[in-house]
């Protein structure tokens, strides 16, 4: 799919930070892709990227399997950034010299900047930036020249003038490195020569293209949650191939408060889009009762949702496509390549359903990060409550609820959930906090309520900031918000008599509880 006419390509060697690299770059309106490091010559000659950056990576250089490039890749004359393992990968190339640090660096540190030229153009002398390594660059290769310096590293930043090769030992990524945004839009604009053409405008345009050309004459289903990724997916689909699209919203009793309501009014009313309603509430919850554990209840829940799905596709005639809202972290953590990351997790929307249903894919934010996608929603004209919806779980509120799920406990979450939500968005918070939802706990405490003695339910309040899911900090909500809402936890929702907040970031902890 032509995404945009220039690409940068960001070899992958392993380090936690990749996809924050590709996130800086896309926030630049530059598209660019995540590949394996080993990904041949001839490969990158027909992508025709305008640059390449080298990730960080946990190997040493030295190391008898440390992972690198295809030899040839320096021979196609294309801009090249280095960044930690990458720098020192590039002087070991081009025979330079790289040992152990005698003094390890992980975290603040202050740039001295000897050349304003280039990377760090328009930047002031002195810039604290984040590292984490333990080699350095000791001798630079022949015809590389220093750019910047730490106290403890006189080769922090280097650059090969003919070859428009450049390697950084600090983490320009990330949000601890000051202006790191403006280094990585020095490369991509003063080096590689990118114009920014990587816009949702010019996404929607050739998306809706390959869609219809993708479908032709065919039809195709989505499975409807009301969540951001699975919306806008449906509403771009129906805007590519109008009635051959149905929506199927499966209403599994686990959906938070005024969802199974809201969902087909939007999407019938407001898009026009053909929906197959089912209210399979009880179904859902005849197979939860009694259950406990955790991932037992994700499996019910997940082998629940397909057969239902399966029976309602059977009933639309001449199917042969299934959209799914697929985002790229999903198919980069889902994807095993010969690379030194780890399969982080198997994600449920890459694999399974189509498999079983015979149908192909239709996955057009395969190559989007959740913010781009929240983009294409407001130029499609999704309403902002859709748009900015905090990430919901798959099972719904059952993973909220420790314990056996009942209509009782149900009641419960989804009314603190309502206040908790009414709040948050009160205080002008939604789009600041990644998520903010309440949790019920499976033990009661004791309480006093108009001077009699209760013994109700336990509500834990966890609200997170993040800017993917992969990792979170808890949200410092202002102590007057926790109060509104504590007081309206226990004055409103019956069965409630105590409110406590999760204080606990990921990792070590996740940001469900389940």
């Amino acid at each position: 799919m032509p995404y945009s006419r220039e690409t940068i390509l960001i070899l992958d060697f392993g380090s936690q930070y990749t996809q924050l690299i590709a996130r800086r770059i896309r926030e630049s309106s530059v598209y660019c892709e995540i590949v394996p490091f080993d990904i041949s010559d001839e490969k990158v000659k027909e992508i025709k990227p305008k640059g390449l950056i080298f990730s960080g990576g946990p190997s040493s250089v030295y190391d008898s399997d440390a992972p690198k490039p295809a030899a040839g890749i320096f021979n196609l004359g294309i801009p090249i950034l280095g960044i930690c393992y990458g720098m020192q990968l590039l002087a070991r190339v081009f025979g330079g010299q790289v040992a152990q640090a005698s003094k390890r660096e992980f975290g603040f540190a202050k740039l001295l900047i000897k050349d304003h030229r280039y990377i760090f153009s328009n930047l002031p002398a002195t810039l604290n930036v984040w590292m984490s390594h333990g080699d350095q660059v000791t001798r630079m290769p022949q015809g590389f020249e220093v750019e910047a310096y730490t106290e403890n590293s006189p080769i922090v930043a280097m650059r090969e003038r003919k070859r428009n090769i450049f390697g950084v030992q600090f983490h320009p990524e990330v949000v601890h490195t000051a202006r790191g945004r403006e280094i990585i839009a020095n490369f991509l604009f003063k080096v590689c020569g990118c114009t920014g053409d990587w816009t949702m405008k010019f996404f929607i345009k050739h998306a809706v293209e390959e869609i219809k050309a993708q479908v032709g004459e065919k039809y195709a289903i989505c499975g409807l949650s009301g969540g951001v990724d699975s919306s806008v997916a449906a509403v771009l689909v129906h805007q590519a191939i109008g009635d051959r699209l149905t929506a199927i919203f499966v209403n599994n009793g686990l959906l938070r408060l005024g969802e199974a309501e809201s969902v087909p009014d939007i999407f019938q009313k407001h898009f026009n889009i053909r929906l197959d309603y089912v209210d399979a509430s009880r179904a859902f919850l005849d197979n939860l009762r009694g259950v406990i554990d955790p991932e037992l209840k994700r499996k019910i829940i997940g082998r629940e949702f397909i057969r239902i799905f399966e029976q309602e596709a059977a009933k639309q005639k001449n199917v042969e496509f299934l959209v799914q809202g697929t985002l790229y972290p999903d198919v980069i953590e889902s994807t095993s390549t010969k690379g030194p990351s780890a399969i982080i997790k198997t994600h449920h929307n890459v694999g399974g359903l189509p498999e079983r249903l015979k149908l192909k894919l239709i996955e057009p934010f395969r190559n989007l990060f959740k913010d781009e996608v929240r983009k294409v929603g407001e130029e499609l004209g999704l309403p902002e409550h859709i748009v900015w919806r905090q990430p919901f779980p798959g099972p719904g509120l059952a993973v909220r609820i420790l314990g056996d799920i009942t209509e009782e406990k149900l009641r419960i979450l989804r009314e603190a959930d309502g206040v908790v939500q009414e709040e948050i968005a009160r205080a002008q918070m939604l789009r600041w906090l990644w998520q903010s939802f309440a949790v019920l706990l499976p033990v009661k405490t004791v309480g006093v309520m108009g001077d009699q003695r209760t013994y109700e339910n336990v509500i834990v309040l966890r609200a997170v900031t993040s800017s993917d899911g992969m990792t979170a900090d808890w949200a410092k909500l202002p102590y007057d918000l926790l109060g509104a809402i504590s007081n309206r936890l226990i004055n409103e929702v019956k069965g409630v008599n105590r409110v406590v907040y999760d204080i606990s970031s990921k990792p070590p902890s996740t940001i469900e509880w389940e």
